[in-house]
């Protein structure tokens, strides 16, 4: 069996999206199916849909389409590609809702009759649709994307959260909960911390417990949330460093700085950049404490990382992963508040037995619930029950 995935773009800086994608490949092709990934140019890449780039690790072939617009992401040569190319498919796995992408690639299997899945990344949770453009959401849900969702042969959600919050909009389609898989290896062989305190830290300042948070800058992150949590237990631990390590809107970037600077945060803060290959994996080896306090998530790749990595893991409870690896004592669950966040931090960094108990379970959770070959195998099934069923 042959199965296109459709995604808006494979840059590292999209998030969780583009890093599970490889993951979701190789434990596919594991389980017996093969692959193809369509997605809208990056910048620095070449667009020639007539040339797939093979990605030998992962054992899936991708197909890159320039963008037409730069505003939403429209390619038109994308769209016309699937028209001409969706039949060869016994199935399109499509990722995300709301982008132009998503929508071609739906009503290209659609008019087809090829069957399609929809993993709509979290987009159609409470707080994506009534927090970003509302009423273009609203709009867009009712008259486009909601009839294509609907024809689906399923909704793939990662978690029981996110699968509950979009069940309020009465989506037809039968739900699957899928949670997403790391290939855990190159977690559980982290590089020297060293590696990272060196080129980040000046010397004063190695030997301190650092907190990590690693992964998009947004919004919806709750870094303003950890910022203040920080600045209150700066005085109990004036060596501690907090290291924001990822990328995101200039302007809001900007903002994140400003305020660490009016809290008086000075060079408590690192501001690494976006970390990708061995110096994430080096900040990984390097932190202490890993703690992501989104508002929303539906599920949370970058806690999922930390967890096999072993680290000692706060999350909020609105990051779906986080909810339920609680329940089994993998992570510390917090509410979306300075004063809860703080309080865990401080209970966390307190006993280096404590770190180490919860980071084993972390990193045992992670082995045994989200393994790339499971996740294959499970998705395997699903696709061969709905090609089943259609022939």
């Amino acid at each position: 069996m042959r199965v296109l995935h459709i995604i808006p773009s494979m840059a590292p800086s999209y998030g969780g999206p583009a890093t599970a994608l490889p993951g979701i490949a190789k434990g596919l092709l594991d389980a017996g199916v093969s692959v193809d990934v369509a997605t809208i140019i990056n910048p620095g890449e070449q667009a020639d849909p007539a040339q797939a780039v093979s990605d030998e690790a992962h054992g899936f072939r991708r197909f890159v389409f320039a963008r037409t617009t730069r505003p939403y992401r429209i390619s038109l040569p994308l769209g016309r590609w699937l028209d001409e190319r969706v039949r060869e498919y016994a199935l399109v796995h499509v990722h995300a809702v709301f982008t132009y992408s998503s929508r071609a690639g739906c009503r290209s299997a659609f008019s087809n009759a090829v069957p399609y899945i929809v993993r709509p990344l979290g987009i159609l949770n409470r707080w994506g649709m009534e927090q970003r453009r509302p009423l273009a959401k609203k709009f867009f849900f009712k008259f486009i994307e909601k009839p294509l969702l609907d024809a689906a042969a399923g909704m793939h959600y990662t978690s029981e959260t996110e699968a509950e919050e979009a069940a309020r909009l009465s989506i037809r389609a039968p739900a699957r909960i899928v949670p997403l898989g790391i290939d855990l290896g190159p977690f559980e062989r982290l590089p020297g911390r060293e590696i990272f305190v060196s080129r980040f830290f000046p010397d004063s300042h190695a030997g301190g417990p650092v907190i990590l948070f690693l992964s998009r800058l947004d919004p919806k992150k709750g870094i303003d949330l950890l910022l203040d949590a920080f600045q209150s237990m700066l005085s109990s631990h004036p060596r501690a460093r907090l290291v924001i390590a990822g990328d995101g809107d200039a302007a809001f970037v900007r903002s994140l700085k400003e305020r660490a600077a009016q809290l008086g945060l000075g060079g408590s803060v690192v501001w690494p950049g976006f970390l990708a290959g061995e110096m994430k994996l080096a900040a990984l080896a390097a932190a202490d404490v890993f703690c992501l306090p989104s508002h929303s998530e539906n599920f949370g790749m970058a806690l999922l990382e930390a967890m096999a990595a072993g680290k000692a893991c706060v999350s909020s409870d609105q990051v779906a992963l986080g909810v339920e690896a609680a329940r089994s004592s993998a992570v510390k669950l917090v509410t979306r508040d300075a004063a809860s966040i703080a309080k865990a931090l401080e209970d966390v960094m307190a006993s280096a037995d404590r770190r180490s108990q919860l980071g084993a379970t972390a990193r045992t959770y992670a082995r045994e619930h989200h393994g790339i070959a499971a996740v294959g195998t499970r998705l395997a099934a699903w696709y061969e029950e709905i090609v089943g069923a259609k022939r």
